[in-house]
């Protein structure tokens, strides 16, 4: 489906929802496995040779994680997508590059590189604040099923929460922790990635359509969240 933008690139609660974005001392930050991990697996998902987690800021789009265009930081906040697709109140945004689609941007980064779709779901924090974006990015145009956005707003709440516990272990100063946290993350999703390929092999591709494969992508998505699940719950007595 295609989304109705709003007139300005800037939200009401834009202040607030920085705010909440810096505090969580994620924003420019070196590269961590477990961010990458996603990604990875995110681009095995949907089929398509781009995918990323942004962080949206101020002035510029920082990239935590890509997939597909390594080396990239970031963009200027007027040239990235994800900027404008914080600002709709829905779950996933699906838009092609033209000019038109959205009036917010300047899609020529992503012209010249021959993208034609773009789909995110918000990293929504625990306050309500959408501070960036889980996307996949393609070359084709196409649409998000049902089932595909359910996939890939469950793959965001992994990463929200995920950069909560990352904060939680960090503000305690229990590094330690959370190197031990991202490795038990990662093997959950280097196993869950072997699974993805495995059926991508059996079946020329991943069809989040076929309930066969809806059902084993969800409890592996299941299977990540019991791990944010129980670490999450382990730190809340150490920051309340």
């Amino acid at each position: 489906m295609s989304i109705s933008f709003p007139s300005s690139l800037i939200p009401e609660n834009e202040a607030v929802r920085l705010r909440t974005l810096h505090l969580y001392q994620i924003v420019n930050t070196t590269p961590e496995k477990i961010f990458d991990d996603y990604v990875a697996w995110a681009a095995q998902l949907f089929n398509t040779p781009i995918s990323l987690i942004s962080l949206v800021d101020a002035d510029h789009v920082w990239f935590k994680a890509v997939a597909g265009a390594e080396g990239v930081p970031g963009l200027p906040r007027t040239e990235s997508m994800c900027s404008a697709a914080i600002l709709p109140d829905v779950p996933v945004v699906t838009s092609d590059y033209k000019p038109q689609s959205c009036e917010l941007i300047k899609p020529d980064v992503a012209r010249a590189l021959g993208l034609n779709f773009y789909a995110g779901a918000a990293l929504r924090m625990p306050d309500g604040a959408r501070i960036g974006m889980m996307a996949v990015i393609g070359r084709q145009a196409r649409a998000l099923s049902d089932a595909e956005t359910g996939v890939l707003t469950q793959l965001a709440d992994l990463v929200s929460r995920t950069i909560e516990l990352r904060f939680q272990y960090l503000s305690t100063q229990l590094e330690d922790e959370w190197e031990a946290a991202q490795q038990e993350l990662s093997t959950t999703l280097d196993d869950n990635a072997a699974l993805t390929r495995y059926l991508s092999t059996r079946n020329q591709g991943i069809n989040l359509d076929d309930d066969e494969v809806l059902d084993l992508v969800t409890r592996r998505l299941k299977g990540v969240s019991m791990v944010l699940g129980r670490r999450l719950d382990q730190q809340a007595p150490q920051v309340a």
